[in-house]
């Protein structure tokens, strides 16, 4: 995805129309919307191809996204899980796992990465009624398997503002949301961990169309994605206008909500009452 959204720009950027482009690697206008959409596979004769077309001569660059296009036809660890996710989601774990900036605005849950394992637990059972018991423990797996990236040594950093509202709705008993208040408190205090609440005595605030993520990555020339799920699919938006939007209401929720040692007094406070 992020390969075809750097071809993408290259291409529009000589003015060369898809069909052009489809004909010079003897494919279809059709297969190149699909390879710019990041939802076929790259063969490597077509993406040099496709460079020297659009004029990249440098052979760093070029040797960058041909690198870049071998690692996207490599199946991720997490694809071992593909049976038990919906099919939009194994594109978003792997831009998880190779984002450097992951921001993040949640209001019904607490985010994946930070949840524990009792809560993902139920909010899991929750979200695949019906499933058997191994399903649902292959979907937690996952989950906690992600978590490992956000602790190792190449972590990116993490920041998330998290309305009120996902603290306050119970999943499980009181015990899991307790463990699970105990372990945003214990998290927060991580070096690469910005954790904000979003009280719900501040009213009506810059989140209104509801949970996204930003991702960012640390090669220069590719862009942002803005991550939107929906109930039975997801967006995926790399347009610098509609990243700059998120980016706009990210930060004023930022502004607006208390910083993370107020944060963390306010989850110490629920922490009580729970």
């Amino acid at each position: 995805m992020l390969l075809g959204s750097h071809l993408r720009r290259l291409r529009e950027a000589r003015g060369i129309t898809r069909e052009a482009a489809g004909y010079s690697i003897r494919a279809s206008e059709s297969k190149i919307s699909r390879m710019e959409l990041g939802r076929v596979s790259f063969k490597t004769r077509d993406v040099e191809d496709l460079l020297t077309l659009y004029g990249i001569t440098d052979e760093a660059e070029r040797a960058s996204l041909v690198s870049l296009a071998k690692e996207a036809n490599v199946a991720g660890w997490w694809h071992s899980y593909s049976d038990v996710l919906p099919s939009w989601f194994p594109t978003y774990v792997g831009l998880e796992g190779a984002a450097h900036l992951i921001r993040v605005y949640e209001v019904q849950f607490v985010h994946g990465l930070l949840q524990t394992e009792a809560y993902a637990h139920a909010v899991v059972r929750r979200g695949m009624k019906g499933a058997s018991a191994a399903d649902i423990d292959r979907r937690v797996a996952l989950r906690l398997e992600r978590q490992k990236y956000l602790v190792s040594e190449n972590a990116p950093e993490f920041h998330i503002v998290l309305d009120e509202a996902a603290l306050r709705r119970p999943y499980g008993d009181r015990e899991v949301m307790r463990g699970q208040l105990q372990h945003l408190i214990e998290v927060s205090e991580r070096p690469n961990v910005r954790l904000q609440v979003m009280p719900f005595s501040f009213g009506g605030h810059s989140g209104e169309s509801g949970s996204f993520t930003i991702l960012s990555f640390s090669e220069s020339d590719l862009s942002d994605v803005v991550y939107l799920e929906q109930l039975t699919s997801a967006l995926y938006l790399d347009k610098r206008e509609d990243v700059n939007q998120y980016e706009g209401a990210l930060k004023q929720l930022q502004q607006d909500s208390p910083g993370p040692d107020e944060s963390r007094d306010l989850l110490r406070g629920l922490l009580q009452l729970s």
